[in-house]
């Protein structure tokens, strides 16, 4: 009790933002700037007001997620298990890993188009170069270190707040499209729509924010699951909530802003078709200047590199939970190879899609459609277990906690069936 109290009053909850401040900043990767940039390049302001409408719903999830792993000492796809056969886990988690190449891939063909944008060569080098270096901070690095790095790494998204110093905006329609919704009824704002959504609530973020708070717990000789120490809980709870509306708020404060600066500057010069983010970091340049060109590219390399490990981990630690693997990245690679192996065919075969015949923006597409597919099952287990006395003994999610997470698990569903129908 005594190392908690001293905890507290050294005034640590600030510093103990972690888990949910990384997941928030990785979950604004080069797909999601990409994603981000096709909205306000399309449609102008008018999709500003779902940031607002996807924090408190984005928050919830994955304070849930995190409070299973902290409460039960087990990441995600090891809870799944209570509720789901073993053999649906396999699949979920199966087409999860598949979601997360294809996302890797896209994320390291943007960091090498933004590199090349800056240096004016060697896309493919620069590529290989940021993939080789991510798997080898994974590997080499234990997590208490590494964990420093990645939170560095979110400063960089700064970057996309600053752009909005380098153009013009007028803030009275900023905030009006803020509050107000404005989405036209067709098929096209729809989808954009679903893709935000897709975007911002993905099951990738569910399983690293989990795994991430069963390992500070297990760095920390102090802490354990909140079932074993419960006295631990007032402050636990308490620091995973500030830390994951910060991380959350930081999210869709940076997505935020990306939908802004385009708006402004592409739809208003009518550069409506932007495909990926290394294209809306070029077209800014005649429009914004150098300036803003190099603050959107710099943001692209950096928010890759710290999606990279997060995408890689958590496929790893959804597979290795699943089955039965010893896992943590404060793990030696000799004690957990099962789980750096999955770490390395991860990144290897994301590589590959960047020499691959394969179309990036359709490969990037069905990675969304597998992502909002499987989210829906993953966001079911979740709730189930988070509402079970069984598996969270008193720790079970509050009620507010239960309505959102039903909530969100809802508008995921519609989600996922909209991006059908409109197809």
């Amino acid at each position: 009790m005594k190392p908690l109290i001293r905890r507290l009053r050294s005034g640590a909850l600030l510093k103990r933002l972690g888990p949910g401040l990384i997941t928030g900043a990785a979950d604004d990767d080069p797909s999601g700037i990409a994603t981000y940039s096709q909205a306000g390049a399309r449609f102008g302001m008018d999709l500003l007001w779902t940031m607002v409408l996807t924090f408190p719903l984005m928050a919830a999830i994955q304070m849930i997620s995190a409070r299973i792993g902290r409460v039960t000492g087990k990441g995600l796809a090891a809870n799944m298990q209570q509720v789901f056969p073993p053999w649906l886990v396999t699949i979920l988690v199966g087409l999860l890993f598949v979601a997360n190449v294809v996302n890797i891939g896209a994320d390291l063909a943007a960091m090498g188009a933004a590199a090349k944008l800056v240096f004016g060569f060697g896309q493919h080098i620069f590529t290989i170069a940021f993939a080789v270096m991510s798997l080898a901070l994974q590997i080499l690095v234990p997590y208490h270190r590494y964990v420093r790095v990645l939170k560095w790494l979110t400063l960089v998204l700064f970057s996309y707040v600053a752009l909005v110093f380098a153009v013009k905006i007028d803030w009275v329609q900023v905030a009006v499209h803020t509050v107000v919704p404005h989405v036209k009824l067709d098929g096209a704002a729809i989808t954009m729509v679903v893709a935000i959504f897709g975007t911002t609530i993905s099951p990738y973020l569910f399983f690293w924010q989990a795994s991430e708070e069963v390992e500070d717990e297990e760095a920390d000789p102090d802490a354990g699951p909140l079932l074993e120490n419960p006295e631990q809980a007032p402050y636990e709870l308490k620091r995973i909530r500030l830390d994951t509306y910060v991380g959350m708020g930081f999210s869709n404060l940076i997505a935020f802003f990306v939908i802004l600066t385009t708006a402004v500057t592409l739809n208003a010069a009518g550069i409506t078709d932007i495909q990926t983010s290394g294209q809306a970091a070029e077209a800014l340049k005649p429009l914004a200047g150098n300036f803003a060109f190099v603050l959107f590219s710099v943001g692209i390399i950096g928010t890759g590199l710290l999606a990279l490990p997060v995408l890689a981990g958590s496929a790893a630690y959804a597979i290795g939970e699943s089955r039965g693997w010893t896992i943590g990245l404060e793990k030696k690679p000799w004690e957990a190879v099962g789980f750096y192996s999955i770490i390395g065919l991860a990144t290897i075969l994301g590589l590959a899609v960047d020499y691959s015949p394969l179309d990036p923006i359709k490969a990037l597409f069905w990675s969304a459609v597998l992502n909002g597919v499987i989210a829906v099952p993953i966001m079911v287990a979740m709730m189930i277990v988070a509402s079970r006395r069984r598996e969270m003994g008193d720790f079970v999610a509050t009620l507010g906690q239960r309505i959102l997470g039903w909530g969100v698990t809802a508008v995921m569903a519609a989600a996922a069936l909209a991006m059908f129908f409109f197809q």
